[in-house]
């Protein structure tokens, strides 16, 4: 239960995290925005694949992010950028264009995405202590 025999791992103080690990994170919200903006057009033009294929190219990210970074914030970085995206796109500008309409599918894709968003988040590896020995005593 300890990390280098100096307590237990909650009890250790935070480090920042490396240059390229926060790279590796915009980059993962960049990518996140870009697959909620392409995921907006693609579900509307074709409804019932399209949907489908837009929300597994969410999910394929968000949980491919949780693994490439061994984190949850792998997951949750993308998810922030295609929150952002989305809500960006279904907001009506004030010549009341818009891209999102009122049907069934738009509303499926903005809960079906946070909803995959949470999920791949909570599944997403969290810190775990160092591969010791399951028993005390050997």
């Amino acid at each position: 239960m300890s990390s280098d025999g100096r307590g237990p791992m909650l009890a250790q103080p935070l480090r920042a995290p490396s240059a390229g690990r926060v790279a590796a994170l915009v980059g993962l919200v960049l990518l996140g925005a870009v697959v909620g903006a392409a995921g907006a057009l693609v579900q509307a033009g074709w409804f019932p694949g399209g949907l489908l294929l837009a929300l597994a190219g969410a999910a394929g990210l968000f949980l491919g992010g949780a693994r490439a970074l061994a984190s949850r914030s792998g997951a949750v970085a993308p998810a922030f950028g295609w929150v952002v995206a989305v809500i960006f796109l279904t907001a009506s500008r004030p010549e009341g264009d818009f891209l999102f309409g009122a049907g069934g599918g738009s509303y499926l894709f903005l809960l079906g995405g946070m909803a995959l968003a949470v999920i791949c988040a909570t599944m997403g590896l969290g810190r775990q202590p160092g591969a010791g020995g399951a028993r005390l005593g050997k």
